[in-house]
């Protein structure tokens, strides 16, 4: 069974950085896409940043391109998703999740992933 573990989350100020890590266990790491993805009170949870290491690519919602990025360590079984320039529209509860289905192809629907951590609170003081 996979575990998705996220920390790192926190209260931060408009314009500060924060990292955020999910601790995977129970399948192999790199074989699949993994993604980060937030959802903010009232909102749907909504794709960040999504890791294809079979594909080497990354891909990112335009909301969070240029300031957000995501990686891995294959060695810790964790992938990271570096948070700068953060602003209040950030604030959210961040989840990692992993697919059990695709290698390559870095999907934006939540129904394209199978496992999900608890998730991470992120808040962005103005």
């Amino acid at each position: 069974q996979v575990q998705l573990v996220e920390s790192g989350g926190g209260l931060v100020q408009a314009g500060g950085s924060l990292r955020l890590s999910c601790a995977a266990s129970g399948r192999a790491f790199r074989r699949f896409v993994m993604a980060w993805f937030r959802q903010a009170p009232g909102k749907e949870r909504e794709f960040a940043a999504g890791i294809s290491w079979s594909a080497g690519s990354t891909y990112y919602a335009d909301s969070v391109k240029g300031r957000f990025t995501i990686s891995g360590d294959n060695a810790k079984n964790t992938v990271y998703l570096q948070m700068n320039n953060l602003n209040p529209e950030d604030t959210a509860l961040y989840y990692c999740a992993q697919s059990a289905r695709t290698y390559v192809t870095i999907h934006r629907e939540v129904t394209a992933y199978d496992y999900w951590g608890q998730g991470t609170q992120v808040t962005v003081s103005s």
